[in-house]
C-alpha cells in the first residue's frame, strides 16, 4: 500500500475508531485497526469544486512576465480562490496537465483560507497557511495529458466557504501549451519568486482565469454526494459577477445548503464557455469528456445537462443544416444517458433557453429557432430523461417566447444576468437530490 492510501485508511480508520469507542490510548495497552468494513462506512471521497480543464488560448496565457517563447510561469507564484460546496476535516487536491505540451512540475503547493473569507482576493488569514504533500515529497512533476492528486492534508474547510490555492514552479512549464479554465469570473494572482506562505502577495498581477487547478475533494459522510452540471457559458457564467460566485450551479448550491435534507450535495460545475455536445469548440465536446469531468469526479450522483445551443448556433443557417444538429444531439443526449446510468447515475435534463435576437445565432428564417424547439420538444416528453428542468419556459418572454425576459438577459439575448441565473436555480427542484438511485435495467 501507497503512503497516499494508507494515509486515506489511517484518516478513516481514525474517525471510525473515535466515532465508535474503539480508540485506545497508549496507556491503555496498544493500538487497534478499523477493520475494511468500518472504513467503508466511515465516509468517502466527495469532489466538492471542479472546473473543466481546457487548452489555454493565446488570449488567455498568463500576462507578461510569466508568458514567454516556450516557458509558462517560470520562478512564479500563482494564487487562485475556490468558491467551495460541502465541507470537511480532510481534502486533497487535483492538478491538470491534460493539454499541456510538456510535463508540468510543481515546486509546492500550499492553502488557506483567504482574507476575509471572500472570493478572488489575493491576501489570506495569517495561521491559516498549510502546505501540501505528493506521496510525501513537496513537489511533484504532471505527466503530459495527465492529473495529479495531492496526499490528504487535515484542514478543516466549512460547506460554501472559499478556499486559497498558491501554487509555485521553480522552473516553469516547457511549452506553449498549457491547462486551464478561462472562465473562471474570479480573480487570480501571480508574482515572481517563491511566495508561497506570503500572507499577501502585494504588486502582484492579476487575471480572471484558473490555471492547473482542477478538482478539490473533502473526505465526507456516506450520506454526502456530488450533482454534477454539463453545460457551456450558460453554466459557466458568462453574465455573472466577477468574484461574487453567482453562477446558477452556485445559487443553486445556496438553496440546497438551506435544507437540511440536501445540505451534503456538492454541485460541481463542468462547464466552458463556448462548448459543444457533438463537435470541439473551446474544450472537447461533450461526449468526449463525458468520463473525465463526470464518471472520474469523485462521489457523484446526479448529472445534469444543459448543453447544445452552440451546437445550434454554430451549424449553418439552413432547413437541411438545422434538422440534423438537433437529430444529431438528440441521439447525443441518449448516448450520455445511457452512459450515465450504466454506472447507477440518474441524469436531468435542461431545456435551451431562448437566443432571439442575438446577432450570430439568431436567423431571419427562423431554422436555429425550429432545431430548439424539435430539440425541446425531445427534452420534454421522449421520457428519457429522469426529470426535465424547464429552463426554456423559466425565462422566456411570454409575449415573445423566441426571447429572453428583458429583466433577465444580460444585453446579448443570449446569456443571463444574476437574477437571470437565479431564476435557472430557482427552476431545479430541490426533491430531485433526496430521491434514492432508480435501478434502470434495461433502460
Amino acid at each position: 500500500m501507497g503512503r497516499t492510501s494508507a494515509l486515506v485508511v489511517s484518516l478513516a480508520a481514525a474517525a471510525v475508531l473515535t466515532a465508535t469507542g474503539f480508540a485506545t490510548s497508549p496507556a491503555a495497552g496498544g493500538e487497534r485497526t478499523a477493520s475494511t468494513a468500518q472504513v467503508a462506512a466511515a465516509g468517502h471521497w466527495v469532489n466538492t469544486w471542479t472546473s473543466m480543464p481546457q487548452l489555454t488560448e493565446p488570449g488567455n496565457m498568463p500576462p507578461a512576465p510569466f508568458t514567454r517563447p516556450g516557458k509558462v510561469f517560470a520562478d512564479s507564484t500563482v494564487r487562485q480562490t475556490v468558491h467551495v460546496s460541502v465541507g470537511g476535516t480532510h481534502l486533497r487536491l487535483r492538478f491538470s496537465n491534460a493539454f499541456g505540451g510538456a510535463a508540468l512540475p510543481i515546486t509546492g503547493v500550499s492553502v488557506a483560507l483567504p482574507a476575509g473569507g471572500r472570493a478572488g482576493v489575493g491576501t489570506v488569514q495569517t495561521g491559516t497557511t498549510r502546505q501540501l504533500t505528493f506521496d510525501g515529497r513537496t513537489s511533484t512533476v504532471v505527466p503530459v495529458g495527465a492529473e495529479a492528486v495531492s496526499d490528504p492534508l487535515d484542514f478543516d474547510l466549512r460547506p460554501g466557504s472559499n478556499l486559497t490555492v498558491t501554487l509555485y514552479l521553480a522552473d516553469g512549464q516547457a511549452s506553449d501549451d498549457i491547462t486551464s479554465h478561462p472562465g473562471s469570473r474570479t480573480t487570480s494572482y501571480m508574482v515572481s519568486g517563491n511566495h508561497l506562505d506570503d500572507a499577501d502577495l502585494g504588486g502582484a498581477a492579476t487575471t480572471q482565469h484558473w490555471y492547473f487547478l482542477s478538482g478539490v475533494e473533502v473526505w465526507s459522510k456516506r450520506g454526502t454526494a456530488a450533482a454534477v452540471v454539463v453545460g457551456d457559458s450558460l453554466t459557466d457564467g458568462r453574465g455573472s459577477t466577477t468574484d461574487a460566485n453567482d453562477r446558477w450551479p452556485d445559487q443553486l448550491l445556496t438553496r440546497l445548503r438551506s435544507r437540511p435534507e440536501t445540505s451534503g450535495v456538492a454541485v460541481l460545475n463542468q462547464a466552458a464557455g463556448g462548448n459543444r455536445v457533438l463537435n470541439d469548440g473551446l474544450g472537447p465536446n461533450a461526449l468526449a469528456r463525458f468520463d473525465r469531468d463526470v464518471l472520474a469526479q469523485s462521489g457523484v450522483k446526479w448529472l445534469i445537462l444543459f448543453e447544445g445551443v452552440n451546437d445550434i448556433g454554430t451549424a449553418d443557417a439552413t432547413e437541411t443544416a438545422q434538422k440534423k444538429v438537433a437529430a444529431d444531439l438528440i441521439a447525443a443526449y441518449d448516448q450520455i444517458i445511457v452512459r450515465a446510468h450504466a454506472q447507477g447515475i440518474p441524469v436531468y435534463g435542461a431545456t435551451l433557453t431562448p437566443f432571439g435576437g442575438n446577432t450570430g445565432y439568431d436567423d431571419p428564417n427562423g431554422y436555429r429557432e425550429a432545431a430548439r424547439q424539435t430539440v425541446n420538444r425531445w427534452i420534454r416528453t421522449s421520457g428519457r430523461f429522469d426529470a426535465v428542468l424547464d429552463f426554456d419556459r423559466a425565462v422566456r418572454d411570454p409575449r415573445q417566447p423566441r426571447q429572453i425576459q428583458a429583466s433577465l438577459d444580460v444585453g446579448d439575448h443570449l446569456h443571463l444576468n444574476p437574477a437571470g441565473y437565479q431564476v435557472l436555480a430557482d427552476t431545479v427542484p430541490a426533491r430531485l437530490f433526496e430521491q434514492p438511485v432508480p435501478d434502470f435495467g434495461l433502460r
